[in-house]
């Protein structure tokens, strides 16, 4: 039954806790922001079940940035350039791409993700019974 709502459970965690990350930043957020954040919740808690617990953090967190980096991408041509919901815009911030990801977010992103690893990795051995984590930091 745990592995049955592990999937969900993670999904509505990283949800919401993108969507307060957003409120304390931008004081608002949209609907599609918990979609967002629980898929990349979901994905960064993916980085220990593909790679070892030997990788070193800053790699995860590098890893994890990326990965958010690109559900941004991608989400953001589809609820911002094509459905037209303008739900954030990067265009006036330097190396941006179309408006929707930029070089400094990134940055942003790899910072947030030590949050989200370390937070799945605690919900997954503490809630799901999975490895105890343990981290390389270099």
């Amino acid at each position: 039954m745990k592995q049955i709502i592990k999937e969900p459970i993670l999904f509505c965690v990283g949800g919401m806790a993108y969507n307060v990350v957003e409120v304390l930043y931008r004081g608002y957020t949209h609907w599609t922001m918990f979609v967002v954040g629980g898929l990349c919740f979901v994905l960064i808690g993916l980085i220990n079940e593909i790679f070892s617990w030997e990788t070193a953090l800053w790699k995860q967190m590098l890893i994890g940035g990326t990965v958010i980096t690109i559900v941004e991408f991608v989400s953001g041509c589809v609820v911002n350039l094509l459905l037209g919901w303008n739900v954030w815009d990067y265009s006036q911030l330097p190396l941006n791409v179309l408006g929707q990801i930029c070089v400094p977010f990134y940055f942003v992103w790899v910072v947030l993700s030590l949050v989200g690893i370390v937070l799945d990795d605690m919900i997954r051995w503490k809630c799901f019974g999975e490895d105890k984590p343990r981290y390389k930091i270099f």
